[in-house]
């Protein structure tokens, strides 16, 4: 995103210089250009920071969300164990119910 902004100014610095015929107005095209091109910059940054935050809550909302089905599987396991269901787990020991032969 920073590259293509600064590309952006860039861009725009070579047409201000193209289209000033006369040193002065050559100086004022830079100089607007790269009022320009910090505005871009500071704009992307302010926008960088936004995605960054989004993803932030995205992640944290996943791993709410993972930490919910965590304790459900481990609900059910731990009810499973307890009725002596063969492959179930008790989350409190570790331990494997055996399978009936």
């Amino acid at each position: 995103m920073r590259i293509r902004t600064l590309t952006i100014a860039a861009a725009s610095v070579l047409a201000f210089g193209a289209a000033a015929c006369t040193q002065s107005e050559q100086k004022q095209a830079e100089t607007k250009a790269e009022a320009a091109g910090d505005k871009a910059a500071d704009v992307a940054a302010q926008t960088g920071e936004v995605v960054e935050s989004g993803a932030m809550k995205a992640a944290q909302a996943v791993e709410k969300g993972a930490g919910t089905v965590a304790d459900k599987l481990e609900d059910k396991q731990a009810q499973a164990a307890a009725e002596g269901r063969p492959g179930a787990v008790n989350p409190a020991t570790d331990e494997r119910v055996p399978a009936k032969y």
